[in-house]
């Protein structure tokens, strides 16, 4: 009888613990000023802002510090990158 009673405990606390590690990765939040996120314990690039046309095309800036990075797709496929620095 005692046996079956830690058996219970022991299984109660490891799902309590697993749902509290769960929860607490979930809620990793990146600062502002970094150009990653963290999603699943792995560094994924931040997304930038990213602009698509109903043709297909798009146009996505990102910025580093004082730099923009400024990357453009045609609707015929053609891929375009700048970079600039005020």
């Amino acid at each position: 009888m005692i046996t079956v009673v830690r058996a219970l405990s022991l299984v109660a606390a490891s799902a309590l613990l697993a749902g509290a590690g769960a929860s607490a990765a979930s809620a990793q939040k990146t600062p502002n000023n970094f150009r990653y996120e963290i999603r699943d314990g792995k560094r994924v690039p931040k997304p930038g802002n990213r602009l698509v046309k109903p043709d297909g095309s798009w146009r996505e800036e990102s910025r580093q510090g004082s730099c923009v990075t400024i990357k453009e797709k045609s609707a015929t496929g053609e891929y375009k990158e700048t970079r600039r620095c005020d």
